[in-house]
């Protein structure tokens, strides 16, 4: 028999959408639940009495009341940016041409990638994020970096090069060949090995000319189980370079349709800014968005409308968009994306919000039969939430009416000290 791990405590479960259906109908919290692990994998969910008398020898932790969650699945990030997050006072592109351009320079040493890597995977595994979807540089060994260090650690990872040829620095240019060739070899080095997936990564229109956006559009082609992951409709100025760039695009989203970089696999960044013909197209094909509500203030992007996407039955996933996002933290950004959602008069339930972060970005990457749930079969990559972590949160918990009220002022006021422990691929980490 293969060793056998039994979690106990206050469990989360989905069985649908709390975002186009009703949540205290699609979500529930057992409060005497487990979580029975082996070989990697969540071998079986129920009652913690029942799974006790079932599994004897299995080896018990026993978390009382925190809540065992599943892993937090961050879907849109910059790995390179971590040591420039919270930098002062810019929009969009100064953002760029000011931080982020020479910061990733900097990742051209081989050496200070694996250390940026390696730094940002245990930053974000303290605060209970067992998935990422990460953009890198243009540099090949800096995809190389973020997949070694996710593998060395056992976590589900999905990362690309980034490419861009054009309006960006010497040193941070490639060509529409290169950026071929590249992301070719790092396919074929990388999709599907291990807990480890490929994302087709074109920064963004601005910086990638018509013939390397046709170049990956090829690439996707030829590769079509890979995602496609990119920006959209971030902010006003940018759709604007966007229309004098390609002044012949219907909008920002045609810029990527036209060279076959729009499907049921592509995942677009922010999409704040859109036009109806560009969330018909979002609706009918299938391609997801990430919300990234954090660096959607911490930069003056905007107000996403989850409500109105959700209602077009986009797939929608939840990112801190590490650097320009302002935290690590999947709690900090799940009070951001209430905080919008209050702006705009649709605030999210604390239940809307853990699907968001966990089984809501998972199946915007595609990966819903790996991750994102408390089930029978998928991996066992699972955080455990301590609901009374500090006293301010303490005091709010002991006020409340009943379990989501105390989800809820963790949500808010929660950070790295609620996160009791975190099991990836099975192992609880060190």
């Amino acid at each position: 028999m293969k060793n056998q791990a039994l979690l106990l405590g206050q469990t989360l479960h989905f069985n649908g959408n709390p975002l186009t259906d009703s949540w205290n109908e699609t979500v529930h919290i057992d409060n005497a639940g487990g979580v029975l692990i082996e070989g990697g994998h969540i071998a079986a969910v129920g009652p913690a009495a029942t799974l006790r008398a079932a599994h004897p020898r299995a080896q018990v932790t026993d978390y009382g009341d925190a809540l065992i969650c599943p892993g937090f699945v961050d879907a849109h990030v910059h790995y390179p940016q971590t040591a420039i997050i919270a930098s002062w006072g810019k929009r969009l592109i100064d953002w760029l041409n000011l931080y982020t351009f020479p910061e990733e320079m900097r990742l051209s040493d081989p050496a200070y990638a694996a250390d940026i890597a390696g730094r940002y995977l245990d930053l974000t595994l303290d605060h209970g994020t067992t998935t990422v979807c990460s953009y890198a540089t243009i540099a090949p060994h800096s995809v190389d970096a973020i997949f070694n260090a996710a593998a060395s650690r056992g976590q589900r990872i999905v990362a690309g090069k980034t490419c861009m040829d054009r309006n960006a620095p010497d040193g941070l240019r490639d060509t529409a060949q290169t950026a071929y060739d590249d992301s070719k070899a790092l396919i074929d080095r990388w999709h599907g090995k291990g807990r480890a997936s490929y994302a087709i990564t074109p920064r963004f229109t601005p910086t990638s000319s018509t013939d390397q956006l046709a170049a990956l559009g090829a690439l996707w082609g030829e590769n079509p189980d890979c995602l496609m992951q990119t920006h959209l409709s971030e902010q006003v100025d940018e759709i604007a370079w966007v229309r004098d760039l390609v002044p012949h695009a219907r909008d920002y989203l045609d810029t990527y349709e036209e060279h076959g970089l729009l499907g049921p696999r592509a995942v677009f960044g922010h999409a704040i800014h859109m036009t109806p013909r560009e969330i018909d197209r979002l609706s009918e094909t299938g391609a997801a968005v990430v919300h990234c509500p954090t660096s959607n203030t911490f930069i003056g992007s905007g107000l996403f409308d989850m409500a109105g996407l959700a209602a077009r039955h986009i797939p929608i996933g939840l990112a801190t968009d590490t650097g320009g996002g302002s935290s690590f933290s999947m709690l900090r950004t799940m009070a951001a994306a209430y905080e919008i959602g209050q702006l705009r008069g649709t605030p999210l339930h604390a239940a809307q919000l853990m699907w968001l972060a966990t089984a809501g970005s998972a199946r915007s990457l595609h990966l819903q039969d790996n991750i994102g749930a408390l089930q029978t079969g998928l991996e066992a990559d699972i955080t455990i939430l301590d609901l009374a972590s500090t006293p301010a949160i303490t005091q709010r918990a002991t006020t409340a009416e009943d379990i989501w009220d105390k989800v809820f002022a963790t949500i808010m006021m929660g950070d790295d000290r609620a996160i009791t422990d975190v099991w990836v691929n099975g192992q609880k980490r060190p």
